[in-house]
């Protein structure tokens, strides 16, 4: 059975392409349309997805096979037919794997947060409300820096939930704070005169949040308890110690710390992780927005401009200004660790995990207890990596362990991801022709960069020390050859085979023009979908330096014959564009949120079994309200969290002119937010 899609009107179609605009000025300083940073020739592993895709496709269902003949667009898209699943939704012995028995959304436009029947929800905190003590009431209209620097922040992000020993039913919620829209968070706002006032707000809007949340136990409801002795806000002029081999180097010292070892605030924190010792990670991304006038080579590898920015933040603070500071942007770009249950503790960046644009950092152990990093770079053409822990984890909660713990970081190699095909070149086209071999999968290695030891740190890359390659990791990668990818961003290990998921959420220029052709291991040419590869570390050690790779999941419309779902029949899906941030269940089901879905509805959650015979089975849970981001998410047994990143984010919306509803009604200002999600009968999500 197919489901036809929703009609969009022209207003929404444009909100569509509009919402891109705006998103692309405030979150990435419009990467999108700027040169690709990566100029380098390394060779490309790209679309050799769509190939693969095609293959096991043939192999594995034939249904698959009779959909993938399809040529050109469809009028509808693929859905999840009216099996036992979508009649009886939730109830126990509905069809579809453990955790995945609910009834999918179908895509749609509507300006709201839209569920399963059966379910539940609520917003669980807003941009501005009160968290810290003396903090006032939200006013849009009122708002000063000392009273943001008090509330939630905006855009939230990554969530993570920890247990609160001692309170039951409470947890501690810690959310990342992307970035600031500033036409949509002031009345009158003028983008070429901003107020220091409106900058100061902004300053103290970016950053992290941790705030203690009750849960009714009857409903599943979350609520935030203010004035908690563990709330916390972290804000762009917080100050955060650095860790690790490059701390003191002068390549991270300025005119305000000649030691290179303290800066001011993070900044475009995106999604992260959380850490077995009970810390949580968080990744700097799209840093290079904010800095002004950069004019060498290793800024522009990094996507630094050499005009003024879009917030003109150099006008009210030089250490914006590379002109002025050219040290400033080399202290950005790093994950950021921070102990949530130690709300005095200063938050640390840890190069040892590298600089570039991290989209987030997840952790696994090795089978000896040294814990190993997986963080993407997201940005068309660059590389996605891990570190591997030199120093054991020590269970325990006395202050000597957790001092131990919060070490492991600093200590370990760093590497990066080479991939190959195992098909002749000449068999990977760009167009979802399988190679002849009926396979599409490959192997990798890992290139170390360099090693951090407690007594010095040395390099592995020819011609650059250790400081260099830790500060200008993207150019170690370039060096030693490292893979082109389809801008890695969140990647995920999955707890219960090892097996790790990597996120490729696009790439618009793959093959076009000069850009880098096809191969073996990203998806297809002009790429506008996007793709999931599974990676299996070498005897599943997590600390191998070789791995074996396939294609799990190409997104887009299940009409499309260049669409793979893992061999799971395509006519039972829903169709998926543009996978960002990924998370598992208890059941090893992998989440996966949208961000610019280019299929002409709005981004959502969607869950995906792993295993077992409904392998590929994926499913729509929610979609966005207009203009919004599908952030976070978070996934237990009888919630699920996601962040509302952006909404109303839709080009000619403003503060006085709101282009959505949600989360406060007609009229109202848009705010972030964070929404939790239940079965109304208490039960476990999907099952």
């Amino acid at each position: 059975m197919r489901i036809q899609l929703p009609i969009i009107s022209v207003d929404g179609a444009a909100h569509h392409g509009a919402r891109a605009a705006l998103t692309c000025r405030f979150r990435c300083g419009d990467a999108c349309f700027h040169e690709v940073p990566n100029t380098t020739s390394n060779p490309y592993v790209g679309d050799v997805v769509a190939d693969a895709l095609s293959r096991r496709t043939v192999m594995r269902a034939a249904a698959v096979v009779t959909a993938a003949a399809a040529v050109g667009a469809s009028a509808t898209v693929s859905a999840p037919r009216a099996s036992a699943a979508t009649a009886t939704g939730s109830r126990p012995g509905a069809q579809g794997a453990r955790g995945l028995r609910f009834t999918p959304v179908a895509p749609n436009t509507a300006d709201t947060v839209t569920i399963p029947d059966g379910y539940a929800q609520n917003v669980v905190i807003r941009w501005g409300e009160p968290i810290l003590r003396g903090a006032p009431a939200f006013d849009p209209d009122r708002q000063t820096a000392e009273a943001q620097a008090k509330q939630f922040g905006y855009n939230n992000d990554f969530l993570a939930l920890l247990p609160l020993h001692g309170e039951p039913h409470r947890q501690i919620l810690v959310a990342n704070h992307e970035y600031t829209d500033e036409v949509l968070m002031f009345r009158g706002y003028d983008p070429e005169n901003p107020t220091r006032q409106q900058v100061e707000v902004a300053w103290a809007a970016h950053g992290l949040s941790a705030v203690v949340v009750e849960e009714d136990r009857r409903s599943g409801k979350l609520t935030p308890v203010p004035r908690h002795p563990l709330n916390r806000r972290v804000t762009a002029t917080t100050e955060f110690r650095v860790t690790g081999p490059a701390a003191g180097s002068e390549l991270l010292r300025t005119s305000a710390d000649r030691t290179g070892t303290k800066v001011l605030g993070t900044l475009n924190n995106c999604s992260g992780g959380v850490t077995p010792w009970g810390t949580t990670l968080h990744g700097e991304e799209n840093f290079n927005q904010y800095f002004a006038h950069a004019t060498r080579a290793t800024d522009k590898r990094y996507g630094l401009g050499s005009g003024a920015t879009e917030r003109k933040w150099e006008r009210f603070d030089r250490r914006f200004d590379v002109a002025q500071e050219p040290n400033e942007p080399h202290r950005f770009g790093w994950v950021v660790e921070l102990d949530p249950y130690d709300p005095a503790s200063a938050p640390r960046k840890r190069t040892a995990l590298g600089r570039f644009k991290h989209e987030g950092a997840t952790v696994r152990l090795t089978d000896d207890g040294r814990p190993v990093v997986y963080s993407g770079d997201d940005e068309r053409f660059d590389y996605f990596y891990k570190f591997v822990g030199s120093k054991r984890m020590r269970k325990g909660s006395s202050r000597a362990v957790r001092e131990h713990n919060l070490s492991l970081l600093d200590e370990g190699t760093l590497y990066v991801a080479r991939l190959t095909g195992d098909s002749p070149a000449i068999e990977i086209d760009g167009t979802g022709k399988l190679p002849a071999d009926g396979e599409f999968d490959g192997g990798g290695e890992w290139i170390p960069l360099a090693t951090a030891t407690a007594h010095g740190a040395v390099s592995h890359v020819e011609g650059m020390s250790a400081e260099e390659v830790f500060v200008f990791t993207r150019l170690a990668g370039d060096k030693v050859g490292a893979t082109k990818m389809d801008r890695p961003e969140d990647i995920e290990p999955n707890p219960h085979t090892g097996k790790v998921y990597v996120a490729l959420t696009n790439n618009s220029n793959r093959g076009v023009g000069s850009n880098p052709k096809p191969d073996e291991a990203n998806p297809r040419v002009a790429n506008k979908h996007g793709q999931i590869l599974e990676l299996t570390e070498h005897r599943n050690r997590a600390d191998s330096e070789r791995f074996a790779w396939s294609l799990f999941l190409v997104a887009g419309d299940p009409d499309d014959p260049a669409t793979y779902f893992a061999g799971f029949p395509k006519d039972e899906v829903s169709p998926i564009s543009c996978p960002d941030n990924v998370a598992f269940d208890s059941y090893g089901n992998l989440w996966i949120s949208t961000d610019g879905n280019a299929l002409g509805h709005h981004d959502g959650l969607f869950g995906v079994a792993t295993r077992g015979e409904r392998r590929g089975e994926l499913k729509q849970f929610l979609t966005m309200p207009n203009g919004a981001e599908t952030c976070g998410p978070l996934v237990q047994d009888r919630r699920v969290l996601v962040s509302v990143q952006h909404p109303g984010e839709i080009d000619g919306a403003t503060a006085e002119k709101p282009l959505s509803a949600w989360p406060d009604g007609p009229g109202r200002i848009n705010r972030p937010a964070v929404v939790a999600v239940w079965r109304q009968d208490g039960r476990d999500i999907g099952v």
